[in-house]
């Protein structure tokens, strides 16, 4: 169970916060948002609030913003359709209902011969006494079918009516709500936990290693190498791997004094080159650094996972190396049992890992998207919608296979 709650609250907070980027930017550009989603598949929860459907559905894949005009989701009425409507005050229509069985109190009659509901926004055909009339429809006017209720979206509420800029920047902000919410996270953690020191610290000296042999002792604090001033370990380790069986001058405080002592790096049993110490964990706590510390971690976890997905282009990785929800939901349920704390660090780097996923010019992804827009920008007219349609649909299709894929080597691996 607190696994499960566990996954719960990591993958739906960056499932979350990355769709709340969509619509938020959405939203901004005056984008009419007809469902915001999270999860694939069958609905579990809907709750309308405005012109917007808030869902939880039942697969954890991910999510999505629907937005008008990307899903071909306008109503056309065509010429023959017998339609009943209501009227506002102002004689324009606020409800068309295409259910020919249904009665409403003051419902009018209409077998349309035309009509623009994108841009001109009217309808003309013949009422019941056959003669041809026209109505002005209502910017929120709503159409009825089969017990469903859709807003109409005028041409400049879709998301092919706004600037190519408005298009791109709602797009790319679901990725860029990632990286702000791994930024978030690593700040708390350095306000709560507090942010390690890296100060070179000895914590331990390993029994007959070089650094032993040398009179490295507990507590020493390694301030200078090889005339090289020392303030982090990361330093130091940089200084060790490059110097194998090399002898490096240490400046060492050591209490109230400071000595120099001689060390040799060697290679141990797993061909790494060291000295035989570890260093001790020392954290602080500083609101301003804990800033500073959340831009240096998501900008240093971004570039790991950059390489890492580099090295997975390359061939170096295979899909073993590759995790889906069953993956996530046991790796989750593993970094739980060492604290939030540590939860969160991890939510952090997924976070970090699905934004940069999705910025891969890949079909169905956002930098997919992204890679057409940018097509736009340098010829000068968007692509053929159809065809763009077509190619979002087969990676869409092969993203799922391989998502399945991947999942099912999860399930092999960790339950068989």
């Amino acid at each position: 169970m607190q696994a499960a709650i566990a996954f719960i609250l990591v993958f739906g907070s960056i499932v979350f916060f990355h769709e709340l980027g969509h619509f938020i930017f959405a939203k901004r550009s005056g984008i009419l948002v007809r469902e915001f989603a999270i999860g694939f598949g069958p609905k579990i929860i809907g709750i309308t609030r405005g012109e917007t459907l808030y869902t939880v559905r039942l697969l954890p894949m991910g999510g999505y913003v629907r937005m008008a005009g990307e899903d071909m989701d306008t109503v056309e009425l065509q010429p023959g359709y017998r339609i009943g409507f209501l009227l506002n005050d102002q004689d324009e229509i606020t409800r068309i209902v295409l259910n020919q069985n249904k009665q409403l109190p003051d419902m009018l009659f209409l077998e349309v011969e035309k009509a623009d509901l994108l841009k001109g926004l009217w309808v003309e055909g013949y009422d019941e006494e056959e003669q041809l009339v026209r109505y002005n429809v209502a910017r929120d006017a709503v159409i009825e079918e089969n017990g469903k209720d859709t807003i109409i979206a005028p041409y400049e509420r879709t998301f092919d009516a706004k600037s190519l800029p408005k298009r791109a920047m709602t797009i790319f902000a679901g990725p860029l709500f990632n990286f702000i919410l791994a930024v978030v996270f690593f700040i708390i953690i350095a306000l709560v936990q507090g942010m390690p020191t890296n100060e070179p610290l000895i914590a331990n000296v390993v029994p007959g290693s070089p650094a032993q042999q040398a009179g490295i002792q507990k507590d020493d604090v390694i301030i200078g190498a090889n005339g090289e001033k020392i303030e982090k370990y990361e330093e130091l380790s940089e200084i060790i791997k490059d110097n194998k069986n090399k002898e490096i001058k240490l400046n060492v405080q050591r209490g109230d004094e400071k000595v120099t002592l001689g060390v040799t790096p060697k290679l141990n049993k797993d061909k790494v080159v060291q000295i035989g110490i570890q260093y001790a964990n020392k954290y602080e706590k500083n609101p301003l650094k804990a800033i500073s510390y959340g831009f240096e971690q998501t900008y240093n976890w971004f570039i790991k996972i950059a390489e890492l997905l580099g090295l997975l282009v390359t061939g170096h990785f295979t899909l073993d190396a590759l995790s889906g929800p069953v993956g996530i939901y046991k790796a989750t349920e593993e970094v739980a049992q060492y604290g939030f704390m540590t939860l969160m660090n991890w939510a952090a780097v997924l976070s970090i890992n699905l934004g940069i996923m999705n910025l891969l010019p890949l079909p169905a992804l956002d930098g997919g998207r992204l890679l057409f827009f940018a097509y736009e920008a340098v010829r000068g007219r968007p692509i053929d919608k159809q065809k763009e349609g077509v190619v979002h649909f087969v990676g869409f299709a092969l993203l799922m296979i391989l998502m399945i894929a991947v999942t099912w080597n999860d399930i092999q691996k960790f339950f068989f």
